[in-house]
């Protein structure tokens, strides 16, 4: 872990640092704020954004614009379908990330043609950002539950399987993925409680209370509740899909001990799970790789889908 805290002291040209008082495991205040800090990791952020930006540009050019629907009232509340020529095909929903404060649906366009190329349809929503919901994390986490209901719902009318739904999510995504994996359909929502049949979560969250403890009490409210409810690592009784949980080597060390510890806690609870690591892969590229059939990412969605690489 030292190599790693090193590490990030050179990525940010900082002066040496002085240890302070421990805050979380063996880190102190700085450690940690860098630890959920992926610019600290990587310097590279800005030139992936702008590969992202374009490859999502030439996507549109080439397919066209996604059918756009209303999946909840508010005017954040929709999302874009991007169709395969497939009826009745399986339906991968993508929850984009962006530190919970950022991004949104068309920015991940460049990852639908893979899966439509494989037969499936590419849904992915937008929901309020945290500082548009005053700090606080549960409209986001409703609204993504509200976008998966919807997709269930509505399947057939965009020619999708309701019964072959999955969930891929980055970064913050990731974390709101696992969120609604370990979602109480039936109590909740009045659905079946295994609506979602199998669950991507790369480069993710799934225990709040460092979070917590971090500079991202900036802008995020964190309650007592908050961090409970949606840390979805304590609520793995109700997860009812297989998941794959994947990181980069190059990521921070607490993004890589989330994957690693949630992992485990899922394969101690008796439930399906299946740990990747992208060896040196850094945060943001560990999502492009989502968009290639033959990538870290992108291999595991399709295997987890039950679909071939090689489908035209």
């Amino acid at each position: 872990m030292a190599e790693n805290f090193n590490t990030a002291q050179t990525a940010s040209q900082s002066s040496p640092h002085v240890k302070g008082p421990r805050v979380w495991l063996d880190m102190d205040q700085k450690e940690l704020d860098d630890a959920y800090d992926q610019r600290v990791y990587a310097p590279n952020q800005e030139l992936v954004a702008k590969r992202r930006r374009l490859a999502s540009e030439a996507l549109l050019k080439r397919l066209g614009q996604p059918e756009r629907i209303a999946y909840g009232p508010t005017e954040i509340e929709q999302l874009d379908i991007y169709k395969t020529r497939r009826s009745n095909a399986p339906i991968n929903i993508f929850i984009h990330g962006g530190a919970w404060r950022n991004g949104q649906a068309k920015d991940s366009a460049y990852l639908a043609e893979m899966f439509i190329n494989a037969g499936a349809h590419f849904v992915v929503p937008d929901f309020i950002q945290v500082e548009d919901a005053g700090g606080n994390l549960m409209p986001m986490a409703q609204q993504v539950r509200a976008a998966v209901a919807w997709v269930y719902k509505n399947a057939a009318r965009f020619g999708g399987d309701p019964n072959r739904i999955y969930i891929t999510g980055h970064s913050s995504g990731a974390h709101l993925s696992g969120c609604t994996l370990v979602t109480d359909w039936q109590k909740d929502v009045g659905l079946p409680t295994n609506i979602i049949k199998g669950g991507l979560l790369v480069s993710g969250m799934y225990d709040l209370k460092p979070v917590r403890l971090s500079k991202r009490s900036e802008y995020v409210k964190f309650t007592d509740e908050i961090e409970r409810a949606l840390s979805s690592q304590r609520h793995l009784d109700k997860l009812n899909a297989p998941i794959i949980v994947a990181h980069g080597s190059q990521e921070t060390p607490e993004f890589q001990r989330q994957a690693r510890e949630f992992a485990a806690a899922v394969k101690a609870a008796g439930k399906p799970v299946e740990l990747i690591v992208g060896e040196g892969f850094n945060h943001f590229e560990m999502q492009e790789t989502l968009g290639n059939p033959y990538g870290i990412g992108g291999r595991a969605a399709l295997k987890l889908m039950g679909l071939s690489m090689n489908l035209t």
